[in-house]
């Protein structure tokens, strides 16, 4: 069954299985989401459920937001994600953190942590020059761009420095340690994209590795 949920990054800790043994969890704060539009294959030529996330002042969306939502009926949202979920929702169900259980594998999207400007060495891996035998003052630079008649310019895409980082990242397979609705609390193992208190989204994984 395909499932999701919105939430926050709370951070890092540990907890310990039945024998003992140290396992690293993110714990992410979990919904409640809230149902706020149902798509159809009939009116908009595709299935999908629409979350809304943690409320917001009515004065901080514009015309259009507030529209949509006030038409829902379940309060004014922050964030707005689109899932492609199985089963039957309508507008108002509430999403909360057990619809994930211990066990379950889950992929996590984040935005990473930015980095600012950075040269090819650190965002690329790329590797430096010797440092003896006159190489000057160029030892963590790119080097060459390419060829010089054919084809006489630069290729998009190619790895050049520049802004690092705060970009979109998924983290897959990552396994559900603890999910407590009553807290509204989920903890996954290992480490997830962004920093303390950033926007993540939850869903089965797309792959059983």
């Amino acid at each position: 069954m395909q499932k999701a949920i919105i939430g926050k990054k709370v951070g890092m800790t540990q907890l310990f299985d039945e024998s003992g043994r140290v396992i690293p969890v993110t714990v992410i704060q979990a919904g409640p989401c809230v149902v706020t539009q149902v798509r159809t294959e009939e009116r908009d030529g595709y299935k999908a459920v629409q979350l809304g996330y943690e409320d917001i002042a009515e004065r901080k969306l514009s015309k259009g937001e507030r529209g949509h939502l006030e038409k829902a009926g379940v309060g004014l949202k922050k964030f707005l994600k689109e899932f492609t979920l199985e089963g039957e929702y309508k507008t108002g169900d509430v999403i909360k953190a057990d619809v994930f259980a211990a066990g379950d594998r889950v992929d996590v999207t984040g935005i990473s942590k930015g980095k600012g400007y950075a040269g090819v060495i650190k965002r690329h891996g790329f590797h430096r020059t010797a440092a003896s035998h006159g190489g000057g003052p160029v030892h963590r630079h790119q080097g060459s761009m390419g060829s010089a008649t054919d084809s006489s310019r630069v290729f998009p895409g190619k790895k050049m420095a520049g802004h690092m980082g705060n970009e979109q990242v998924t983290v897959l397979n990552l396994d559900v340690v603890k999910a407590d609705a009553e807290l509204g609390v989920i903890a996954v193992r290992g480490a997830v994209p962004g920093s303390r208190g950033g926007l993540v989204y939850l869903r089965n994984s797309v792959k059983n590795a």
